[in-house]
């Protein structure tokens, strides 16, 4: 991109940010009775600003004319508009009789090419086929010039002459003679880096199923894309994992050192190589650059702490950038500022997804649809920015995030202020301070057009002056800030449409923006989350919960036995309910929850916070019920009887849940089940696991349960079991699992993490109280 063009799009984008601040003050002035009177001098002005924007609008495009920026683009592609067209840096590279298409799916650099291309290069291997072919497909490929190469390929792999005038085919002239020469051979084609959805669905009638076990491997970013290539049960996706830390640090040694590392190189060598994430494609490239400095802790120290500056400017590092910014770029428009908002945290920070969607719907970033909520919509973006190997669960690869900090700045999205750095740029829209002691209000100068804020591990002063300050702010996120209070004129911010105090030490909202739950509440129909209400007020609020027929979240506390009749009445209107927690007014209160008659059948988080004389019945009726937190219910029968029947449940947590002495998981129970946690079980002696149980469980913990007289034999039968955790667990059983002499060390040998930890009673009520408030 030349400079001329990165300059227009930096007056394009100021100028755009003119008219949000134009329209923002505009609502502003209008919404605040005490500046009525002063609203024909505010016109003049305003005025006065949309002129000055008008010609700048007609200078950009006078320019964008002169120098030809503006391209045509099609509807619903990636890209800017004013980028330029991005291409692959890469250069183009026994079984079932049935037609087999393998997809290597993962995100830019995990060496999916690198992979194809070993198998593909196997003399013996290919062949057994007749004829072979390695196409590139990439971003920036056209159909008719794949259909022209692909039998190109094929007669050159033997070494047959290319028929005459297959420069000048169409498209179903090509389709057919490739059709017609594979027609009686066997044959493997790789299709290299695929982006498109479409690609399988029409090349696929390309490449006859000639029953003679032909193969077609195809590597792709795209979850979505590998899905689309799997058609029968004979097809299959291989997700390419990063590499261990112990195989990431050996092909680290190789390169940088040729051998084996200097100690005192050892914590930087280990640092740079976490930042890598296991990608094999940065390991190797960092790896080499390194190995042509000097081996001293100063040089490597520098190069660690600029890292995110050498992966845009050392052209060593060159194709890390590119190839992991082909991803960023492929995006469509709505979804560039959502992966963007990830340079917003900080380094190694776990994301929770509620929050991210919920920052992306606060900023105007998730538009409406009709009949789908906001929410939905979002977790769609994320879902998908997930199917692209982009995020990992709410986490960004190290690398990848160091080329989106670039991005954001380049861009004014987003600042990002580290430690006591103090200069900031008034162009920017965001601010994300981090383990600083500055204060915001300083840093930011008098008169400020920043739109969100956020603080980790760091102060703001003076809160006083913030809704004067920032009158055009929408998100205020002070997690976990040293705060006990906020200014009574925070409602007095127009446009605030987030606000964050999670661990803070803020107990009540300024009247200005406090909101009480009380009769009456019926009439906002349109009301989708609500927390937390008390329930020991009265059944007037309960039964009005009933009208609110949007809801997807409720959470209730305080709830008495005899109000559960009325709640249970009012649930069971809510057709559109995710999300409901109940708590009871105190610990021996009973939650009589079995009054409803028709469950909400959207439920996928259910969480009950005190005594239950049984499980709801209705329970067993929640086929989407993905998560249950059952606190303190001391149940008198095995709630995991009804539990495991349940086809969509991920997750379960039995704290203080049950009185029984024995839990049995059968056969066929928990198909889905990737989390359980059995915690304070006080009379709980025998754990039973069938084989066929929980298939799918990959956490599992246990304890304290201080009756517990065996190790459950069956977790030998958990196969997927990552780790498995063991709270304040008799030390007698604790040693029968030392490795190699503990009699149950085959229960567990097949586990790579086995810990023993430790829990307070005291801890452990202080975590529910902390919980239920």
């Amino acid at each position: 991109m030349s400079q001329g063009l990165k300059t227009w799009i930096q007056d394009l984008r100021e100028t755009a940010y003119s008219i949000e601040d134009l329209i923002d003050e505009y609502l502003l002035h209008l919404a605040n009775p005490s500046q009525r009177h002063r609203f024909i001098g505010f016109l003049c002005k305003i005025a006065s600003k949309i002129c000055d924007i008008q010609k700048r609008v007609v200078k950009l495009k006078e320019t964008s004319s002169t120098y030809r920026f503006i391209r045509s683009v099609q509807p619903g592609s990636g890209g800017s508009s004013t980028s330029a067209p991005w291409h692959d840096p890469r250069p183009a590279g026994g079984g079932t009789p049935k037609r087999t298409v393998i997809s290597v799916v993962g995100m830019g650099g995990l060496g999916k090419t690198t992979l194809a291309k070993k198998v593909y290069d196997n003399k013996e291997l290919v062949g057994y086929f007749d004829c072979s072919a390695w196409i590139t497909v990439s971003q920036s490929f056209k159909m008719e010039e794949l259909l022209r190469n692909m039998p190109m390929k094929f007669y050159e792999a033997r070494k047959e002459p290319v028929p005459e005038g297959i420069n000048t085919m169409d498209e179903s002239s090509l389709m057919t003679l490739t059709r017609q020469y594979l027609q009686d051979k066997r044959y493997v084609v790789v299709f290299d880096d695929v982006w498109k959805l479409d690609f399988w669905g029409f090349i696929k009638y390309v490449l006859p199923e000639n029953k003679k076990g032909s193969r077609i491997i195809i590597t792709t970013r795209n979850d979505e894309v590998a899905s689309c290539c799997k058609e029968s049960s004979f097809d299959y996706i291989h997700k390419l994992q990063p590499l261990p830390p112990k195989s990431s640090w050996e092909l680290f040694c190789k390169k940088a050192f040729q051998g084996g590392c200097p100690p005192e190189l050892e914590k930087l060598s280990h640092d740079i190589i976490r930042r890598c994430g296991g990608l094999p494609l940065a390991i190797v490239a960092i790896g080499g650059l390194l190995s042509r400095k000097e081996k001293i802790v100063s040089e490597w120290t520098k190069f660690s702490d600029s890292l995110g500056s050498e992966l845009e400017s050392n052209s060593h590092l060159e194709s890390i950038n590119t190839i992991l910014s082909l991803s960023y770029h492929d995006l469509p428009y709505h979804l560039k500022s959502c992966f963007l908002y990830l340079a917003i945290f900080p380094e190694d920070y776990t994301i929770k997804c509620g929050i991210l969607t919920r920052l992306w719907i606060a900023e105007g970033f998730v538009k409406t649809k009709r009949g789908v909520t906001l929410e939905d919509t979002a977790e769609e973006f994320l879902t998908e920015l997930i199917h692209r190997s982009l995020v990992q669960v709410c986490h960004i690869h190290d690398l990848m995030r160091e080329i989106i900090l670039k991005k954001a700045e380049e861009l004014s999205f987003c600042c990002v202020m580290t430690g006591e750095a103090s200069s900031f740029d008034g162009r920017f829209r965001r601010l994300s301070v981090q383990n600083s002691s500055n204060n915001v209000l300083d840093i930011t100068g008098k008169k400020s057009h920043i739109r969100s804020i956020f603080l980790y591990n760091s102060q703001m002063f003076f809160l006083g002056t913030l809704a004067s300050k920032f009158k055009l702010l929408k998100v205020l996120d002070l997690d976990g800030a040293r705060l006990d209070s906020i200014p009574e004129d925070l409602g007095n911010l127009l446009h605030l449409r987030y606000l964050s105090l999670r661990n803070t030490k803020v107990r009540m909202l300024p009247r200005s923006i406090r909101v009480h739950v009380k009769e009456g509440i019926g009439c906002l129909e349109e009301l989708q989350k609500l927390s937390c209400v008390e329930a020991n007020h009265g059944v007037g609020v309960i039964k009005e919960l009933g009208k609110l027929g949007q809801l997807r979240k409720l959470s209730v506390s305080k709830l008495t036995r005899e109000n559960g009749e009325h709640l249970c009445a009012s649930i069971t209107k809510m057709d559109c309910l995710k999300s409901l927690f109940i708590s009871s007014l105190r610990e021996d209160e009973i939650l009589d929850l079995q009054y409803i008659s028709h469950p909400p059948s959207c439920l996928s988080h259910l969480l009950l916070f005190g005594l239950l004389e049984k499980l709801p019945d209705c329970v067993s009726e929640l086929q989407n019920l993905s998560m249950v937190n059952l606190y303190a219910s001391n149940l008198m029968n095995d709630p995991v009887q009804v539990l495991q029947t349940l086809p969509s449940l991920q997750m379960l947590r039995l704290i203080r849940a049950t009185a029984v002495e024995e839990l049995c998981f059968e056969a066929t129970g928990f198909q889905k089940l990737k989390i359980l946690r059995l915690v304070w079980l006080i009379g709980l002696k025998r754990v039973k696991i069938e084989n066929g149980a929980l298939p799918q469980l990959e956490t599992l913990r246990v304890g304290p349960c201080p009756q517990l007289e065996e190790l459950p034999l069956g977790i030998r039968h958990l196969t997927r079991l990552t780790t498995l955790e063991f709270f304040n667990l008799q030390e007698e059983l604790k040693l029968s699992m030392i490795p190699s002499r503990g009699r149950n060390y085959k229960i567990v040998e097949h586990i790579p993490n086995v810990l023993f930890m430790g829990m307070e009673l005291k801890a452990y009520e202080s975590y529910l109280t902390s919980y239920k408030s």
